[in-house]
């Protein structure tokens, strides 16, 4: 079947649901509201037509002028939602998502989406609670639960976060994304053992992936196991070379390790690839003077100096490396 043949099906479909609620048919919990006017489900067909068309801003005039007629026509506050979405119009797609919810309570679709809208706009409170209620009403609904849990670590509840983060592995074991989530959650419970193991199950499942290689590295650094760790960190720099996160942590590995030089060049990548990181500057000063010390070699420690007072100028609330840097300046 042809893409224009199964879109006008699934127009036509959706038009003898609307028309049938129009007289009367409906069942469950839509029962209860308002019957759209034969009208106003003609508008929301032509607006699904124009959104397939990619036409979205006619399309949002359809529905408006649907809405005008009928405003407790759930499923049009439902499309306009979609289509404020996919122009990034965001408050004005939370907004239309939120009367959709408040007209139909029952409706996954609509929180879930809704949820997703307000993490995009940061609001992790609201797209916590609008999540929560998709699970409530989908249990087994994967991405919900991922998404509020996602929330809830943004929110510093990590027992919340937890919670819907081990439902949504549950759900679907084989994704990584659950895994790379409990894995920070169990690094900010300071569980550093079971954030590897989460962390390494996510690489098992996803591969070399920089973004998970990274935080498992730092998970291996905090244990003080600083030779797998830049075994982890070289290989993400050589997929990323400049990932400047990757690059800082391989500088401090190299620095346990007590390579300088390699310490040295990983952290001026690290300055390379993100000018304004300020642990970077700061760990490549202490290599530089730790350097110098050995070597008796002061233009080394005025280049140290000179990168403490550049993390110094990033990032001035740091009083020990100002009593650092006053000690070492005489």
């Amino acid at each position: 079947m042809v893409a224009g043949t199964k879109s006008g099906l699934r127009i036509a479909v959706a038009a003898a649901a609307l028309l049938a609620l129009g007289l009367g048919c409906a069942t469950g919990p839509s029962m209860f509201q308002p019957a759209p006017s034969s009208e106003a489900v003609t508008l929301y067909v032509d607006a699904m037509m124009l959104n397939d068309l990619d036409d979205r801003v006619k399309a949002i005039e359809k529905l408006d002028a649907a809405l005008a007629m009928n405003p407790k026509f759930a499923p049009a506050f439902s499309l306009r939602g979609d289509l404020y979405l996919k122009m990034e119009q965001y408050d004005k797609s939370a907004e239309s998502f939120e009367k959709a919810t408040q007209l139909d309570p029952w409706s996954v679709k609509d929180f879930f989406s809704l949820g997703k809208v307000r993490q995009i706009l940061k609001q992790f409170v609201e797209a916590a609670r609008a999540y929560a209620k998709a699970c409530e009403l989908e249990p087994k609904h994967f991405s919900a639960h991922l998404g509020a849990a996602q929330c809830y670590y943004q929110l510093e509840d990590m027992d919340k976060a937890y919670e819907y983060g081990q439902k949504a592995k549950e759900i679907d074991p084989d994704q990584a994304e659950p895994e790379l989530l409990l894995g920070n959650i169990l690094e900010t419970k300071q569980n550093h053992p079971e954030a590897i193991a989460s962390y390494r199950r996510a690489l098992e499942l996803e591969g070399n992936q920089p973004r998970i290689m990274v935080p498992l590295a730092v998970a291996y650094l905090r244990t003080q196991e600083y030779a797998t760790a830049k075994e982890l960190l070289a290989a993400a720099v050589e997929i990323e070379p400049k990932n400047a996160m990757a690059q800082q942590y391989l500088g401090f590995a190299y620095l346990k390790l007590k390579d300088t030089d390699k310490a040295i060049a990983s952290y001026r990548k690290a300055i390379e690839a993100d000018g304004n990181d300020w642990m970077a500057q700061k760990g490549l000063g202490v290599t530089l003077i730790l350097k110098s010390a050995n070597e008796n070699n002061a233009e080394l420690k005025q280049q140290g100096l000179a990168a403490w007072n550049r993390s110094l100028e990033i990032k001035p609330d740091q009083p020990k490396l100002r009593q650092l840097l006053d000690k070492y300046a005489k």
